[in-house]
């Protein structure tokens, strides 16, 4: 499974069930890596998208502890143990995790890889994605070009997970 998300230099992923900036550049990479591939959420997430409508052309699951919760066009899963489970029909290398924070945390591991988009501002944040810097079981494996958008300088950024030695 593959992680993604853009963070900012506190590894803040948003604020308010809103995400923290809206880059073009990233938000067309996470379209075109996701297309065609299954997106794994929480409800909040998934109640952060326009409408709250699913992701178009994708396989979307939501992770919720809220057992009333059913929305149209969604796999819905309570518990980690029926996820994986789930997961298990997918190639892993077709399968995202897109958020929020406690999705990330709870899913962090059973990836291997990391699509970051490292933003180069602070931003006031009360969601947080886990520190991969910090893990010494994480590497990072590429890094592209700087990136901007006006003012904002941005990375893309691939972490592995090390191997077992």
């Amino acid at each position: 499974m593959i992680l993604i998300a853009a963070v900012d230099k506190n590894w803040g992923i948003g604020k308010n069930n809103e995400l923290l900036t809206h880059i073009p550049a990233d938000q067309k990479f996470f379209r075109e890596t996701t297309t065609g591939n299954v997106v794994v959420m929480g409800r909040k997430t998934l109640e952060s998208f326009p409408k709250g409508e699913p992701l178009k052309n994708r396989t979307n699951i939501v992770l919720s502890g809220n057992r009333e919760y059913k929305k149209t066009g969604v796999s819905i899963f309570n518990d980690l143990d029926s996820l994986l489970k789930e997961l298990e029909k997918y190639e892993k290398d077709s399968v995202f995790c897109i958020g929020g924070a406690t999705v990330y945390k709870e899913l962090l591991p059973f990836c291997d890889k990391a699509l970051i988009t490292k933003i180069d501002e602070a931003y006031e944040a009360d969601a947080f994605f886990p520190d991969l810097d910090s893990m010494p079981e994480w590497e990072i494996t590429d890094i592209s070009e700087e990136q901007t958008y006006f003012d904002l300088v941005y990375h893309f950024v691939t972490y592995e997970k090390k191997g077992e030695s």
